[in-house]
């Protein structure tokens, strides 16, 4: 496994983050197509085994057992000074006013919750899920920084968001002397390329590690375009980001079979391989629902595309709406 640091920080972490978002109570939250504990615990440890140390879940993945079923396996699996835990708070997690969002009330009580939900008396990194309209950022960016000051969290991040809204964030913390993000979770693969145009260069300029969500859209990019999975004729979420761009994502995955079969690897290599190759991406987070997915996963990190094929899977794509922030 390799490691590097993460963005600008001393922190070191495995050129893979393992999404936990596939592991819950399957009943719990909008996510059906996840795994139980018993399911889930093979996994986890596959991925420590392979030397990942970095793992990825959120408070409101499937009503907060994420965290708690992840939290019970790294325990077992590995020291904690070894690991990395990245959560996230924004998404609602009880009914009634204060529920949900990056007001300080909500920031406070949840990063308890998670903690007690993760058996740990701090995560690595706290990262807000989404921007929120209706909170001021000085009062989001304040209560991030005690957060870090009380010990609770070692470094903080951002995921989807418009750039300029970032930028803002970046510049308010910077501004009143504010513990400053470290990375930005966006969304990023072969059929959704628009972070392209600002986001990455943002971060790039900046310094902030990226680490992308879904590298293999959802699967669309390891499998023909006419096949589908129990994920993703139930993930709505999912079915939302391809909505309208159909028939250029074919193409897009048809380039990406092309190449695969040509080099002799499952698509899947392919399409995670040119996410590493992108400039100024730290750690593609990617999911493991099958035994065969993580040798998968760690084969990209030894397929160095050529400039060629590099091209040849960039080539199909057109510009895509603006997705993935609700």
């Amino acid at each position: 496994m390799e490691y590097h640091k993460l963005g600008r920080t001393g922190l070191d972490v495995s050129r893979l983050c393992l999404g936990c978002m596939t592991y819950g109570v399957p009943d719990r939250g909008s996510h059906a197509w996840t795994l139980d504990e018993a399911q889930s615990r093979p996994l986890i440890r596959e991925a420590v085994e392979a030397g990942i140390n970095f793992f990825d879940t959120a408070n409101v993945y499937s009503d907060g057992t994420s965290e708690e079923i992840v939290g019970r396996a790294l325990k077992e699996f590995i020291r904690r000074e070894d690991v990395v835990i990245a959560t996230k708070v924004h998404g609602r997690m009880h009914a009634g006013p204060n529920g949900a969002g990056l007001s300080r009330k909500a920031i406070m009580q949840e990063i308890d919750n998670s903690l007690r939900r993760l058996g740990t008396d701090y995560v690595d990194l706290y990262q807000i899920h989404r921007f929120d309209y209706q909170v001021p950022i000085e009062e989001t960016l304040e209560a991030l920084h005690d957060v870090v000051k009380a010990g609770k969290a070692r470094y903080i991040g951002a995921s989807s968001m418009y750039a300029w809204q970032f930028a803002s964030m970046l510049h308010t913390a910077r501004a009143n002397g504010w513990t400053r993000f470290a990375t930005m979770q966006n969304y990023l693969n072969l059929l959704y390329r628009e972070e392209e145009r600002e986001m990455l260069p943002l971060c790039r300029a900046e310094g902030i590690g990226v680490i992308p969500w879904s590298p293999m859209a959802r699967g669309r990019l390891t499998r023909p375009w006419n096949e589908t999975s129990e994920r993703s004729e139930s993930d709505q979420f999912g079915k939302s980001l391809y909505a309208h761009t159909g028939d250029a994502d074919r193409k897009v995955v048809e380039a990406v079979a092309t190449v695969a079969a040509a080099r002799g690897v499952p698509a899947a290599q392919v399409a995670l391989a040119w996410v590493l190759a992108q400039p100024g991406v730290s750690a593609p987070i990617i999911g493991a629902s099958k035994p065969g997915h993580l040798p998968d996963a760690l084969a990209a990190l030894e397929l160095k595309l050529s400039a060629e094929e590099i091209a040849q899977l960039e080539a199909p794509y057109v510009p895509h709406a603006v997705v993935g922030f609700s």
